[in-house]
């Protein structure tokens, strides 16, 4: 490790507790009043739990905002490869990978299109191969998947397909036998998942960078969602977007050369892929799931390098379009990422790679504590327990608020800061009416999902099931039938909560409410997020629009 990058990791590990000893401040401040009772010891020990995310999602928001606002150019200050990535063609040969399972192939192939045809024009069709690596079971998926393949191939020499009988390691294993079989004379791959998009100059921007250091194993990129008619991912991304470029620039400088690899909008050099890039099973048997991170982790410990290209020029993806589909992915991530537990003591590994895992599991850890606290609340409230200064409590909540969501309110402020980039928004008002209509939608949508999370991981341990399924990418209304049958728990988990609080006291059922409200109204949130009409009144207005939509670049 540099010097330089061990002072930053020591100035943000500072950082990060003095912002922790300020919540832990507020929190005894409303807690310690009238002396401590059983439940208000259990909500601080929770609390304690917490801070570590808030803390991380603070102090990177802070770091990243101060140079995006301060550097030149933010991304060269926290990526030294990109001023030294060289112009013209590439030196190695490139093979753009993408892996699909059951796709719909009518979204699949044209942005593929677009990006070999833009490499083609550029002079650069030698250099670049495109891979479609199908697990798709055999049966009519599988028959009008190769049908479409034929088609697109038709009149191509740049384009290969190769179909598994079987997705032995999922993902992991697809990419894996790939490399093993088929990747000869190739230097590099560009790993696509089934709805990224990049364009080509994005794609040799990132090879460059990776040809610019031989330690370089891995360029991660900073990723948008793409324009999107549904309500729920439009709403979703756009504060995503913002917050992503935050935390990004934040993490990569105190990070370094030991950064995150996120699966896909990535180019790996193969050799050092295959090499240290090969996932045994766990001790238990089962396959890892979230595989990126460990990837990653194994390829540092190595002595290789993993970066991230902070800046989301060119460089696409998809998200789920309604609130079901969203929750879905999300407990299947919930899943992957607490397999780490399983590899955090193995050997060999260096203490940012642990930091990695840990990191990933933190993500999900947060929302059974968060519960917990609120349920910890109501019985202290029935029983009468603690006499809390609402004032300190209010500014907890508050401060609290702030650090959890800091990397996109930090995102909004520089857009209000930086007029040439709100104007790609539409201008200033246009970036607070957004920013307004997300963080509405944020707070709507968090507390149902931290309680769907928290009763998933409440049921691992148990015996309940993780595996890779194939996921909805298209646009769908929700019946309230379905919304129901998925959100009936968060549901009666609000109506529970309520009654206790009501019982308690009229101003402990006010100050509970914002996060009542969430649970008790999740059936209708699926469904009028996923409402056609809603969508469509959302795109006329223009309320959430992408900079791409607003250059018509759908």
């Amino acid at each position: 490790m540099t010097e330089p990058i061990l002072h930053r990791r020591i100035l943000f590990v500072l950082l990060a507790l003095a912002l922790m000893a300020g919540l832990l401040r507020l929190a005894v401040a409303v807690l310690a009043p009238g002396g401590w009772t059983v439940w208000e010891a259990l909500i601080l020990l929770c609390f304690l739990g917490t801070m570590p995310w808030s803390a991380l999602s603070a102090a990177n928001a802070l770091v990243g905002l101060a140079i995006l606002l301060v550097a030149k150019d933010p991304v060269a200050a926290v990526l030294p490869q990109a001023r030294a990535a060289r112009q013209g063609p590439p030196q190695g040969r490139t093979a753009i990978a993408i892996c699909i399972r059951n796709e719909d192939m009518a979204t699949v192939l044209p942005p593929l299109a677009r990006l070999m045809d833009g490499l083609a024009a550029r002079g650069m069709a030698g250099r670049f191969a495109l891979w479609v690596l199908s697990d798709t079971p055999a049966g009519p998926a599988a028959e009008a998947e190769e049908a479409a393949i034929r088609a697109f191939v038709e009149g191509r020499t740049d384009t290969n397909y190769r179909r598994r009988a079987a997705n032995d390691g999922f993902k992991a294993g697809n990419v894996m036998d790939f490399l093993d079989h088929h990747a000869e004379g190739l230097d590099h791959f560009l790993c696509l998942d089934a709805d990224s998009e990049m364009t080509p100059e994005a794609v040799l921007r990132l090879v460059a960078i990776l040809e610019a250091d031989p330690k370089l194993a891995i360029v991660q990129q900073l990723i948008h969602g793409r324009p999107a008619t549904a309500a729920f991912p439009r709403l979703f991304q756009f504060g995503m977007r913002q917050g992503m470029r935050t935390w990004a620039i934040g993490q990569a400088w105190w990070q370094g050369d030991e950064g995150p690899y996120w699966g896909h909008n990535a180019v790996i050099r193969i050799a050092l892929f295959r090499e240290h890039g090969r996932l045994a099973p766990l001790p238990d048997g089962s396959r890892i799931l979230s595989h990126d991170q460990v990837e990653a982790t194994r390829l540092t410990a190595a002595g290789w390098k993993v970066r991230v290209l902070p800046d989301d020029t060119g460089s696409r993806e998809g998200n789920p379009p309604t609130f079901g589909d969203f929750v879905t992915r999300d407990l299947r991530w919930a899943g992957g990422n607490m397999q780490y537990l399983a590899l955090l003591r193995l050997p060999g590994q260096t203490p940012m790679a642990r930091w990695q895992l840990l990191q990933a599991m933190l993500l999900f850890i947060g929302a059974p504590l968060w519960c917990a606290i609120l349920v910890f609340a109501a019985l202290n409230a029935l029983t009468g327990g603690g006499a809390t200064p609402t004032g300190w409590l209010l500014l907890l909540l508050f401060v609290g608020w702030v650090c959890h969501y800091a990397p996109k309110l930090a995102g909004y402020a520089e857009l209000l800061l930086k007029p040439t980039l709100a104007e790609a928004y539409g201008g200033r008002d246009d970036v607070l009416r957004g920013a307004a209509a997300e963080i509405g939608f944020t707070t709507l949508m968090e507390p149902a999902r931290l309680m769907a999370q928290a009763l998933f991981l409440l049921a691992l341990p148990f015996g309940l099931k993780v595996g890779w399924v194939p996921q909805n990418r298209a646009d769908r209304g929700v019946s309230w039938a379905d919304a129901a049958r998925q959100f009936w728990p968060p549901t009666l988990a609000g109506l529970v909560l309520g009654l206790a609080f009501a019982v308690a006291s009229p101003l402990a059922l006010l100050l509970a409410l914002p996060v009542l409200v969430s649970l008790l109204f999740a059936i209708p949130f699926a469904v009028v997020t996923a409402d056609a009409r809603f969508s469509s009144w959302l795109r006329r207005e223009e309320i959430c629009a992408m900079p791409e939509e607003r250059l018509g670049g759908r």
